[in-house]
């Protein structure tokens, strides 16, 4: 009887353990979205705004850069083609700089919050 007794205990125990780590996991989310602010869906797509235009203004003013140059000086090989993929490929860099500079804030505030409590 004593062995079921001390069984339970422990299957409570662990309930107990479980729940406590669920409410510090909400509590931890909640103090993060208050430090956060208001971040809603329209975060999120302007996030997306500037990953897109980040590539596109390079890419676009490349571009022109090149059709001027074709229209000026007359090559064999087409400089609006050639600065049309520098300018992409720019637009990349300088996504994959603000991307990996928001993932890093985002790192840093899990750590943050995980050292809070």
């Amino acid at each position: 009887m004593t062995n079921r007794l001390q069984g339970t205990k422990k299957k409570t125990e662990g309930v107990h353990q479980d729940f406590e780590e669920e409410i510090r996991s909400k509590e931890r989310r909640k103090l993060r979205a208050l430090r956060q602010g208001d971040r809603s869906v329209f975060f999120g797509l302007g996030m997306f705004g500037l990953v897109g235009w980040s590539v596109a203004i390079p890419a676009l003013l490349f571009t022109a850069l090149g059709v001027w140059l074709d229209s000026k000086f007359n090559r064999p090989y087409s400089w609006t083609l050639t600065l049309l993929f520098a300018g992409i490929i720019l637009g990349c860099l300088n996504a994959w700089f603000w991307v990996s500079k928001e993932r890093k804030e985002i790192e840093r505030q899990r750590k943050e919050d995980t050292n809070e409590l």
